[in-house]
C-alpha cells in the first residue's frame, strides 16, 4: 500500500522527535545524581517519547484506513499513569525520609511590601 509522502514524514519526525525524548531520558537516569532529580527524566520522556511513537502509529493507522483505537487508549493511559506514579514515587520518598542532593537556594533578602 502506497503511502502520502506527506504522512510518511510526518510519521518519520514524529518518531524521531519521541526516541529523542526517550534518549534524554535514559542519559538523564544515569547522569542525575539523586532520586528526585532521577524522577523527572522517566516520567517526562514515556509521556513525551512514547506519546510521539504513538501519535505517529495513529497516524500511519488512519492512513491504511484503521481507526487507531489501541493507539489512542495508550496514549491516553500513558498521559494519565506518569504523572500519577511519578507522584506517588515522591510522596513515598519523602515519607522515607530520602535524603536529596538538591542545593538549596541561598536565602534572599526580605523584600518590601507591594506599593513601596
Amino acid at each position: 500500500m502506497e503511502l502520502n509522502p506527506v504522512i510518511e514524514w510526518a510519521a518519520a519526525i514524529l518518531i524521531v522527535v519521541g526516541a529523542f525524548f526517550l534518549l534524554v531520558g535514559a542519559i538523564g537516569m544515569v547522569r542525575l545524581p539523586d532520586f528526585y532529580m532521577r524522577l523527572h527524566a522517566p516520567t517526562k520522556s514515556s509521556t513525551l517519547g512514547v506519546g510521539g511513537v504513538l501519535l505517529a502509529s495513529l497516524l500511519l493507522g488512519w492512513a491504511q484506513g484503521r481507526p487507531g483505537l489501541a493507539e489512542l487508549l495508550i496514549t491516553l493511559f500513558v498521559f494519565v499513569t506518569a504523572p500519577v506514579s511519578a507522584n506517588l514515587l515522591a510522596q513515598a520518598a519523602l515519607h522515607l525520609g530520602l535524603p536529596s542532593r538538591a542545593q538549596a537556594p541561598e536565602e534572599l533578602p526580605p523584600s518590601a511590601p507591594p506599593g513601596h
